[in-house]
């Protein structure tokens, strides 16, 4: 199966980066979009050094997982194969997902790959998950999120339970990644459900 995981300019890049490894280890295909500002994100909260523009990190990203099936497209290419939907995906995450590419879906912009990719699962009725990353949070937000919640995408706010009694960050990531991969009907272990 092949999916999409794109990586916005939000706090939460962890979410992402965490999903990819996980789909890649799990043999999917991966298509990998990174925003300017996720690159930027990765390299602060994560201390991973991915570029500073697409040709860095295709790279770097191919060096790091060149034995698992990742493609890299450029937030820029509008030609790129999953900008079509007639490339068979089985679904997509934005992880984390700002409030600028939010609306950007919620309202169909398709201004870079990001939205367009989105456009395509919301037009082709695949799963589209949205992990929005802020707080607080304004009415603007707020109906944005209703907005893509109508159109058909699943809003899975990055807010971890405790009743799982996490140790660790990782962890509270896991959670939502767990979650995000259960919303793509993906068995996974990553947390601990409720008994």
């Amino acid at each position: 199966m092949s999916y999409v995981i794109a990586i916005s300019g939000a706090s939460g890049a962890v979410y992402g980066v965490t999903l990819l490894e996980y789909l890649l280890r799990a043999k999917h295909r991966v298509y990998l979009l990174l925003s300017r500002s996720a690159r930027l994100i990765i390299r602060d909260e994560m201390g991973l050094e991915w570029g500073s523009h697409f040709s860095e990190s295709a790279e770097i990203l191919e060096k790091r997982y060149r034995e698992y099936d990742l493609i890299l497209c450029n937030e820029d290419d509008m030609t790129a194969a999953i900008a079509s939907g007639s490339v068979l995906t089985a679904g997509m995450i934005v992880a984390p997902c700002s409030m600028k590419t939010l609306s950007g879906i919620a309202h169909g912009y398709s201004s870079n790959l990001i939205e367009r990719a989105a456009d395509v699962s919301l037009k082709e009725r695949r799963p589209l998950i949205l992990i929005p990353r802020e707080t607080p949070m304004n009415r603007i937000h707020l109906k944005n999120m209703l907005a893509a919640s109508e159109l058909g995408a699943t809003l899975l706010p990055a807010m971890p339970p405790f009743y799982h009694h996490p140790e660790t960050i990782e962890d509270m990531v896991h959670f939502i990644a767990g979650r995000a991969l259960d919303l793509l009907g993906l068995k996974n272990q990553l947390y601990k459900r409720w008994s």
